[in-house]
């Protein structure tokens, strides 16, 4: 597990008080386990005296220093799992309590619904490859599932990236110059100048132009956060990310996976001259991010640091090389 600064620590008075204020107050906390996966909010699997288990997640408090777009992401995540959650067709757990009051514990947190299964990421490798296949096709359907959900504004669902009425390439511009801001607050190591990085970005923008109806992106539905049971997808967690924007930004797109199955559960791979301009933008806005969370969140795995550092060189070399 990387350690994160992000992360608060709940003693067992404070998940008492939290569960009696969702559950009653004859809902004890008889068993309380903190989970290691996340780096972000804090999770925790809770047992209750009236027989069910629960898990609680808990956000930073407000005055922790977080980046630009990870403010209020804790409501983002309730409000992307209520939506899905009554589209129906796609699993994830149901919400039972949210609480941003601060007057509980001084940081936002919510109860939900514990899920089945394991991680995809955990049990993976284990699988054969047409175990794999299989799970990874039923992802790409649900992928699509959940990208057919349109919006009215492209944005974060955190309070949005631009104003109401932007067009995707002015809303992904304020979403880049955020996380440009936030390196340079941090005084965050990048592999060239911002300059460099915003000149190269005009060569990209105008692809943006062909995104016009904001769909529904969970965009951090990496293998960690699908749950598999018996050779199926049980539930799709961690809805914190969710925006309003282009299909392309999610996790299956990016250069980390190249899974046939995947794209043909989804219906395409989407590869047209165009959607590869698109799909190269994407790697290096989350690329930078997974640098510059190493400064926010101040990790202490030096592993960990060095390869976000190395994947980022990588992808400035195949992004400012392009034509």
């Amino acid at each position: 597990m990387v350690e994160s600064f992000t992360k608060v620590k709940l003693n067992d008075q404070q998940l008492s008080l939290l569960a009696a204020s969702a559950f009653g107050a004859d809902s004890a906390v008889v068993g309380s386990k903190e989970l290691t996966g996340g780096f972000f909010n804090t999770g925790y699997d809770l047992e209750l005296s009236d027989g069910r288990s629960v898990i609680l997640k808990v956000a930073p408090g407000p005055e922790t220093a977080v980046l630009s777009y990870e403010k209020d992401i804790m409501r983002a995540e309730v409000e992307a799992l209520r939506l899905v959650r009554a589209a129906g067709g796609i699993p994830v757990p149901e919400v039972y309590s949210y609480d941003e009051s601060l007057q509980l514990i001084p940081c936002p947190y919510f109860f939900m619904e514990k899920v089945a299964g394991e991680p995809y990421s955990d049990v993976k490798e284990s699988l054969s490859a047409e175990q794999r296949a299989s799970i990874e096709y039923e992802l790409g359907r649900y992928q699509r599932l959940i990208n057919e959900i349109k919006g009215s504004a492209f944005g974060l669902f955190s309070g949005g990236a631009a104003s109401a009425g932007a067009s995707w390439r002015e809303t992904f511009r304020t979403m880049m110059g955020n996380v440009l801001q936030d390196a340079r607050r941090l005084n965050a190591v990048l592999p060239v100048s911002e300059a460099e990085i915003e000149q190269a970005l005009e060569r990209y923008l105008p692809a943006l132009d062909e995104v016009t109806q904001p769909r529904l992106v969970h965009w951090d539905l990496w293998n960690g956060n699908i749950f598999v049971q018996d050779g199926m997808i049980v539930s799709i967690i961690d809805w914190e990310r969710a925006l309003w924007g282009d299909v392309l930004q999610e996790y299956y797109f990016r250069h980390f996976e190249n899974s046939e199955a995947f794209f043909e559960g989804y219906g395409t791979a989407l590869n047209s001259p165009n959607e590869v301009l698109r799909k190269r933008l994407y790697d290096l806005y989350l690329d930078l991010i997974m640098v510059i969370e190493c400064y926010s969140r101040q990790y202490k795995d030096e592993n960990h640091v060095n390869w976000t550092r190395d994947n980022l060189a990588e992808t400035w070399k195949l992004f400012s090389a392009a034509e």
